[in-house]
Order: C-alpha cells, then structure tokens, then sequence
C-alpha cells in the first residue's frame, strides 16, 4: 500500500538454486509466495497441504516442472519428514484460521496450529535445513481468541526452539514473521462487503471505529522474503504498517459501487475493536532494524545475541503498535487500492 519498500529483495540471489517447501502451499499466500519464488530461479518448490483439488489446480495454474505437490497434513510427523529431505528453506504457512469455527472446535487448532507447528520445527531439525520462516498474525498479540493463542504459541514454539541445540550439529536458523491482514485475502472483509453490495444486501459492520493494519499482496511478499534473507535466527519480524478504519473503507466502497445500506452487528466475540502488532511489554526489547521492527526478548531468546545486528535502533517513541495510532489510509488511495486489486472484477 505504498509505505513498505526493502530493497534488495529481488537481486539478492538468496534463493537461486534452492529448494524450497512451503507449508499450506495452496492457500493464497502459499499460491502467490509460489509465483514469486519461481521468478527467483529456485530449483524446487515442494507444495504441502491436505487439499487435493486445490493441487491439482495450482498445477495447472503454473504449469512449471520445478513444482511437487505433496498431499499430507503437518500433524503427521514423519510425513512432513518425508516432504523436506533436501530441503534448504520451509515456509511454514499452514494453520487453521477462521476464527468462528476455531472458537467451536478449539481442540482441533491445537492440533494443527500448536503440535503441527512443532512438528514442523522437529522436521526441520531433522533435515537440518537452513532456515524455516513461521507465518504469523496481529492477532497473535494478547489474543483474545483461540486462533491467537495458537499462533502465539507458534511463536514461541520458532523463536525459543533454537535455545537448546548444539550449533555444531544443528543449522536451522528459526525466524517468526507477525503482520496484519493482507487485502482481499480469503476470509478478509473487503471481499465480503463487495459481495454484499454486488448483491444489493446491508452490508454487515461490527463497529465503525473499528481499525485494521493491512498491506498489498506483493508488499507481504517483499515483508517475506527481506525477513528470509536478513534473519539470524530466534527473532521476531514485524512490519511497518499503516490501517484502515472499516468506516472508511465502507464509504470507499460506497463511492466505487452502488451505495447499500448497512447494519450494524456489533463486534464479535474474540475480535478486537484496534489490532496491535507490538504491545507494551514487547516495545521494551523491539527495535528498529532494516525498514521494520524486530522483537528479540534476551530472557527467553538466546540462540542470538542483539549485539549481532548492525544499524539496530531502540524504539522508544511508542507505547504500543496498535493500528488506531499509526497512520490512515486516506479514503482516496484506498479507492485506487481496491481498483488496482482486482477485487472488483
């Protein structure tokens, strides 16, 4: 959306002859991570998920003989074994993540979402791979629903996991990427409203002053991939963001569409009214560091010193990253956003 510019990204060469697993691959950000990668040179990207149909049509989508697609569920071990042998880099973006249907089979999150992510870092380890890049979530800060508790747990699980190995033996550097709502992603309200407008329905709003960060597609995947190439290992990437009230996106939308009614639902259980990407108690160990932020906790972080990074700079003039004080997208970009996005069509 304009803000989040990395350079280097797609001269640096990182990922030219490497093999590449990407957990969910099929999902949109497994989808559009894929097409990003083969434009890298990479030797091999292995697609792992559970959905057979959605393989077969990523497969005619791409059409490319560097892509593999693996049927499996990262709750079987010795499966996503299997899947990484060779493997130099695991982008870890399987998870169940709708929020209504986790908060009724809370279990089956954990599962997936807590011991499928382990069990991603247990494989890792045992195929020693170089680096695996944990796909995190806003909402992973002082969840108030079960699917932020699992990431937060996923978290944990990455950024701690490289505390007790013995460097001579173990080279994965495990790194935790936390960011907010990418735009017209499955699940997103964009798309939703759109359809209710489309459909000549109320279009349905929580609450008017409710904020959301969010960032393009392609800016997720520039976020990604300068994460990949600056990470030591253990830390937590966040990026810098600008939000969005849903007041405003409703009269954008209003603008660009016939103008709807609305009706007002309140907000749901498990949401919250503004985001945050970095609260109080993590703003004392977060830093400025190559165009975004960085938390590095040294109490339970100790595969990796803060020392090692050159250029750090200590935030020190926020109380917390939450997407009510960080700067709006004004209403006329985000008409231009949406147009430019296809979403529409």
């Amino acid at each position: 959306m304009g803000k989040i510019i990395y350079s280097l990204v797609s001269n640096s060469h990182m990922f030219r002859g490497k093999k590449i697993l990407i957990t969910g691959g099929t999902g949109s950000l497994g989808q559009a991570l894929t097409s990003r990668l083969l434009n890298e040179d990479v030797d091999t990207i292995r697609i792992f998920s559970r959905n057979e149909n959605k393989q077969i049509t990523m497969a005619s989508k791409f059409e490319d003989d560097r892509l593999r697609f693996l049927l499996g569920d990262i709750r079987d071990y010795s499966r996503l074994v299997r899947a990484m042998e060779d493997i130099d880099i695991v982008f870890h973006a399987a998870a169940l993540k709708h929020v209504p249907v986790i908060e009724y089979n809370p279990f089956e999150s954990i599962k997936t979402n807590v011991i499928g992510s382990q069990n991603v870092i247990d494989a890792c380890l045992e195929e020693n791979v170089e680096k695996a890049i944990a796909i995190g979530t806003d909402k992973a800060v002082s969840p108030l629903n079960t699917y932020g508790a699992t990431k937060l747990l996923m978290e944990k699980l990455f950024v701690t996991s490289s505390n007790y190995l013995k460097k001579e033996r173990h080279k994965t550097k495990f790194v935790a990427l936390r960011y907010g709502n990418v735009l017209g992603s499955s699940g997103s309200v964009i798309p939703k409203f759109i359809k209710q407008i489309k459909n000549k329905e109320k279009i349905t709003i929580t609450d008017p002053k409710m904020t959301r960060f969010s960032l393009s597609m392609d800016e997720a995947l520039d976020f990604i991939l300068h994460a990949t190439k600056i990470a030591k290992g253990s830390e937590i990437f966040v990026p810098k963001l600008r939000a969005y009230s849903i007041e405003g996106l409703k009269e954008s939308l209003f603008e660009l569409l016939d103008r709807t009614d609305e009706e007002i639902i309140g907000i749901r259980e498990g949401e919250k009214l503004n985001e945050i990407l970095i609260n109080g108690d993590e703003v004392r160990y977060s830093w400025e560091y190559e165009d975004m932020y960085m938390i590095l906790n040294p109490s339970v972080q100790k595969h990796v010193s803060i020392e090692e990074f050159s250029n750090k700079k200590k935030i020190s003039n926020m109380s917390e990253y939450s997407s009510d004080s960080v700067e709006k997208i004004p209403k006329d970009e985000m008409k231009k956003i949406i147009l430019n996005s296809e979403l529409l069509d």
